[in-house]
């Protein structure tokens, strides 16, 4: 149940992620705020881990493994998310971004050798319909030239979550949470300032209030707190069963898009909502020996 909660806990911490992008970009260029978001959140976690006196990765291998989890995570993740919001709106953009769990649950099966049972993956798949659900009047709403290429990016972002979520597993129980995020972030930002340096004005950056209080929301609770608590989750939970809680994002998204940005919830939507909790419990159900294979 603590797990539950804590991942319950992550997905929300990313699911306002995109409104604060949203409120954040008129001040500044979007690579350069998506680098500062990602380095503000790994010097934060490497400075938790030093105060703790955390073990810092010493092989070369590992060090490879977070420079892939931080171009996977952190440079094409956030590269996608920050441009696809300039295209589509935040409730679509929250749930497109987080229809990876199927790509993840499939990669998963090939390098990690986890296997889901057949009411586990009708539950997958059932979930992922849900969203679909929930997207289909969203896409009616943002069609044309410009809302495909806010998918285009958004998919690019999806992809980059898939790979990286993977290679968090691998790691995640040996080495130390704290200190492998916190590199991640650092090394994945440190990719998307070379982009803002090649395609961008890095110092065009307008340090006012609301894009400080945007950019400090997104680097600690939204980014920081969140992939150390997904880390954590990682090295006890499998990858497929904990990630097919990322459907609950989209739901937080059509709640704060209603809210705030007044998108309104449609039948298809509520429909999808409640395939998308059915397919989480089935597929976080207690297993049978029978159900698996």
């Amino acid at each position: 149940m603590k797990t539950i909660i804590t991942t319950v806990m992550v997905m929300f911490l990313w699911a306002i992620c995109f409104p604060l992008i949203v409120l954040g970009l008129p001040y500044a260029p979007h690579l350069t705020f998506a680098a500062l978001r990602g380095f503000v959140a790994g010097i934060a976690l490497l400075l938790v881990a030093l105060l703790l006196h955390r073990p810092q990765p010493r092989d070369l291998g590992t060090w490879l493994m977070l420079g892939g989890i931080g171009l996977g995570a952190t440079t094409m993740g956030f590269f996608g998310m920050f441009h696809a919001s300039e295209f589509v709106s935040p409730g679509i953009a929250t749930v497109v971004a987080n229809t990876q769990p199927l790509m993840a649950a499939i990669l998963a099966m090939v390098v990690l050798k986890e296997r889901l049972g057949m009411v586990a993956r009708t539950g997958l798949l059932l979930g992922f319909l849900g969203i679909i659900l929930i997207a289909l009047p969203a896409v009616d709403a943002d069609s044309g030239d410009k809302a495909s290429i806010g998918f285009f990016y958004l998919i690019l972002s999806a992809l980059g979550i898939t790979v990286s979520n993977v290679l968090i597993s691998r790691i995640a129980g040996l080495v130390d949470s704290l200190t492998a995020m916190g590199w991640q972030l650092v090394l994945g930002s440190l990719f998307l300032l070379a982009l803002a340096f090649a395609t961008e004005d890095p110092f065009a950056v307008s340090w006012e209030l609301p894009f400080v209080l945007s950019l400090l929301g997104l680097a600690l609770p939204g980014t920081a707190l969140a992939y150390w608590l997904w880390c954590m989750v990682l090295s006890k939970v499998e990858l497929s069963r904990a990630n097919v809680f990322s459907f609950l994002v989209p739901l937080f998204g059509l709640a704060m898009g209603a809210a705030f940005f007044q998108e309104s919830v449609t039948g298809p939507a509520i429909l999808g909502i409640a395939a998308t909790l059915l397919g989480i419990f089935l597929v976080n159900r207690p297993r049978r020996t029978s159900e698996n294979g």
